[in-house]
C-alpha cells in the first residue's frame, strides 16, 4: 500500500483546490461516519451534513457549494464522488492476477492471447477465442470458441462466455434446438462481475461495447448488443436481441424483455420490469413501495380492477356527452 500523502500532493496530481491545512497527512479513504483522523473522506449530499458535522475524518473532498460547511481540511472540486474514487486508488492500486496461464487452465491451441494475459486457475479458453493485451480471466472462467475480448478486460470468477443462446422451435409439442452460430464481441475496458453468463448470438455476434461494467449474476441473452459505458447491476436479466444504448445505468434484479432498443441515457430503477422499447432518455421505474401483505393485497386487487374502472368512466363520459 503506497505511503501517506499530503492533501496538496494529492490535488497536484488529480487536480481540484486544497482550503485549510494543505500539508495534512492523509493515509486511506473512509466514510463519513467512520473515517478517522488518518483517514479522508467525501461530502456531496446537503442532506448528509449532520454527518459531516460529526465526522471524525483528517480531511473531506468537498464540491464549491459544501466548502463552507465545515472546518476540516478540504479538496474543492466539481465531482466528489468521482474525486474520491480516484483518491481510493491512489491507496488501493488494483491487484492483478500475475500474467500467464495458470497450469491448471486449458488453452485451446488455436486461441490467441495478447501480451500481458492473465488466465487463472481452472479457466477454460475455447478454439479460436481471441483475448487483447493486458486482459485478466479470473479462476473457473470459461470462454467458449470463436469469442473475442478486447484489451484490458476483467472477469471476475465463475463467468461464461459464449454458451448456447435460448433458441428453440416448437414442432407439434417438441422442441428443436436451433444452432447458435454466432459469437460474442467484448470491447475494451470491460469489467464482468463474478458468475455473469454472456450466451453467443444464434446468427449475428452477442456484443459488449468498450467500458461496459456488468456487476455478479447478470445473464446477457443471445444477439444483446450493450452500448459502451453501461453499467449493469447484480442480478439483472436481458433476454435475446435487445439492443441497449451507451451511457445508461440499470438497477439491480432489472427485468428486460427480447427484442427491445433502449436508446443511450436511459436510466432503469433496480427490480423493473421493463416489457416495451424505451426510445426517450431518462429514469424508468416500474415498482410499487413496499408495505404490509395484507395491504398489499387489497392494492393488488384494486389494480386489478383498473381496467374495468376505466371501461365504466368512459363509457359514463360518452353518456354526458351524447346526454
Amino acid at each position: 500500500m503506497p505511503g501517506p500523502l499530503t492533501l496538496g500532493q494529492i490535488a497536484s496530481r488529480l487536480g481540484g483546490r486544497v482550503a485549510g491545512n494543505a500539508e495534512t497527512l492523509v493515509a486511506q479513504v473512509g466514510s463519513l461516519e467512520h473515517a478517522t483522523a488518518q483517514q479522508i473522506t467525501f461530502f456531496s449530499d446537503p442532506k448528509l451534513k449532520a454527518k459531516l458535522t460529526a465526522t471524525r475524518a483528517g480531511a473531506v473532498i468537498v464540491d464549491a457549494a459544501g466548502e463552507g460547511m465545515t472546518a476540516l481540511p478540504r479538496i474543492v472540486c466539481d465531482e466528489p464522488y468521482v474525486y474520491f474514487a480516484r483518491v481510493s486508488q491512489l491507496f488501493n492500486p488494483t491487484v492483478r492476477q500475475a500474467p500467464g496461464v495458470h497450469p491448471t487452465a486449458v488453452v485451446a491451441a488455436g486461441a490467441q492471447l495478447g501480451a500481458r494475459v492473465s488466465v487463472g486457475p481452472g479457466c477454460v479458453v475455447g478454439e479460436g477465442v481471441r483475448i487483447g493485451d493486458d486482459s485478466c480471466l479470473y479462476p473457473r472462467v470459461v470462454v467458449y470458441p470463436g469469442c473475442t475480448l478486447g484489451a484490458r478486460v476483467v472477469v471476475h470468477a465463475g463467468v461464461v462466455i459464449g454458451s448456447d443462446g435460448f433458441g428453440i422451435a416448437n414442432d407439434a409439442g417438441r422442441w428443436v434446438k436451433i444452432p447458435q452460430i454466432g459469437g460474442v464481441r467484448i470491447g475494451d475496458d470491460v469489467e464482468i462481475g463474478a458468475n455473469c453468463t454472456i450466451d453467443r448470438g444464434a446468427l449475428q455476434d452477442t456484443v459488449i461495447e468498450e467500458g461496459v461494467k456488468l456487476d455478479n449474476l447478470i445473464q446477457v441473452g443471445h444477439n444483446v448488443r450493450i452500448g459502451a459505458h453501461t453499467a449493469i447491476a447484480a442480478c439483472t436479466g436481458i433476454a435475446g436481441s435487445t439492443d441497449i444504448g451507451r451511457h445508461c445505468m440499470i438497477g439491480g434484479a432489472a427485468m428486460i424483455g427480447g427484442h427491445l432498443k433502449i436508446v443511450d441515457r436511459v436510466v432503469i430503477s433496480g427490480g423493473t420490469a421493463v416489457p416495451s422499447s424505451i426510445l426517450k432518455p431518462g429514469t424508468y421505474t416500474a415498482l410499487f413501495p413496499i408495505e404490509e401483505k395484507s395491504a398489499w393485497a387489497r392494492t393488488a386487487v384494486l389494480v386489478r380492477r383498473l381496467a374495468g374502472l376505466a371501461e365504466r368512466v368512459k363509457a359514463l363520459e360518452g353518456k354526458d356527452k351524447n346526454g
